[in-house]
């Protein structure tokens, strides 16, 4: 089900793109903040849950896994090289489960290292495994969702910006039932149990957070197939 060509050039294609590159200073930035807080010697309640949480779950685990997850995809069909790919002998599932595995790999890896050694930082590996596997459970969704947008609209990176901001960073903070449609959310609670600590808050239970999160992930993966069915090439295996 994982085709191993397309997701060669999917990766060639993310990773030789500047606009993935320039995102890069995002987890340096995360970890710079958490050494600079750690060196004047703040204590970890004080900077956890807004470098953590704040920065960590709430822009650098979205915005990354915004630009892989709409760039896996969206790439191809703006510059119109999907045809290429459709033209092949491989069924759509195949290609939808390869870009979204591609995704969520790149995302948890480029997230999950700089959020571990955050919690390393923060004194406890515990803290690092718990902030790596909500990265892992954010990944999942966030990729499946932000795929799924590639192929909805022309717009996927405003969309999803307006996703990320909107409705996680304001209504999210100030109505409690948007919660639950918060992958954010969904994360930090996962994060919080795993790391079994108080320096972190879930709003969300961690069983409704992981039912939601697959929901989101076979949701999001099952919207895109459907769509990207929708494709057609003469001769082509749907």
């Amino acid at each position: 089900m994982i085709n191993i060509t397309v997701a060669r050039i999917t990766i060639r294609g993310l990773f030789g793109r500047r606009r993935f590159l320039l995102l890069l200073p995002l987890p340096v930035l995360l970890i710079g903040l958490a050494l600079l807080a750690d060196g004047f010697g703040a204590r970890p309640a004080d900077w956890a849950n807004p470098v953590l949480v704040g920065l960590g779950f709430g822009a650098v685990l979205p915005v990354i896994a915004l630009i892989v997850g709409t760039g896996v995809l969206g790439s191809e069909i703006d510059d119109g090289t999907l045809v290429h790919v459709l033209a092949k002998p491989l069924p759509r599932r195949d290609i939808i489960l390869t870009k979204l595995a591609v995704a969520v790999v790149v995302t948890a890896v480029t997230v999950g290292v700089p959020m571990f050694v955050a919690g390393l930082v923060a004194g406890s590996a515990r803290l690092g495994a718990g902030l790596a596997a909500g990265c892992a459970v954010g990944a999942f969704a966030y990729s499946a969702l932000f795929l799924a947008l590639s192929l909805v609209t022309r717009r996927p990176v405003l969309v999803g910006l307006l996703y990320v901001l909107i409705w996680e960073g304001l209504l999210g903070n100030l109505l409690g039932g948007t919660r639950i449609l918060a992958i954010q959310q969904y994360a930090s609670a996962v994060a919080a149990r795993v790391g079994d600590t108080d320096l972190l808050i879930g709003r969300v239970s961690v069983p409704v957070s992981v039912t939601m999160a697959v929901l989101f992930t076979v949701g999001g993966t099952l919207l895109a197939i459907d769509r990207l069915r929708s494709f057609t090439v003469a001769g082509e295996t749907s």
